[in-house]
């Protein structure tokens, strides 16, 4: 792996991805409080939470789009791309979700908030399984990773576990 966007040292993308996870995961959380409830703060914060979520997610887009870039293995390179194409994916159901829910009066939402609720229980399965992928490039295959100095068995024990 090449050089990925980092900052001392520690990758940028993985650290800003927390917050659209966050965010989307939340709005859904909102949504699912709305509708046991009934209480409408809970599906205008869901429907401002989207929106922070989206905004994030490109944030974070532009630093994976560099650690992309960065791969030169063309078998972790193809993973990559899919763990991109969710994310995308993800992002487009999420911003449509949002979308649709502009101009709902809340108090009375008559049936209108059914498809955006629909859409980010989607986006929430859509961003699993990139996060799931995410998880793969970095674990399974070092990626913004710094190898680590493995000890050799010549090495004396330091005398502790």
């Amino acid at each position: 792996m090449g050089r990925s966007a980092s900052i001392a040292g520690h990758p940028i993308h993985p650290m800003l991805v927390a917050f659209p996870i966050g965010l989307w995961v939340f709005s859904f959380v909102a949504d699912l409080i709305y509708l046991w409830r009934g209480n409408t703060g809970w599906e205008w914060m869901a429907s401002w939470t989207l929106l922070a979520g989206c905004l994030a997610a490109i944030i974070a887009a532009v630093f994976g789009i560099i650690d992309y870039f960065s791969i030169k293995d063309k078998a972790v390179s193809k993973i990559a791309a899919w763990h991109a194409r969710f994310n995308v994916l993800a992002l487009l159901l999420f911003a449509i979700s949002w979308y649709l829910r502009r101009g709902v009066d809340f108090a009375n939402p008559t049936g209108k908030l059914t498809v955006p609720i629909v859409l980010s229980v989607a986006g929430v399965i859509v961003v699993t399984i990139s996060g799931w992928l995410g998880g793969e490039l970095v674990f399974k295959h070092g990626v913004g990773v710094n190898p680590q100095i493995e000890a050799t068995s010549k090495e004396p024990s330091s005398g502790l576990l």
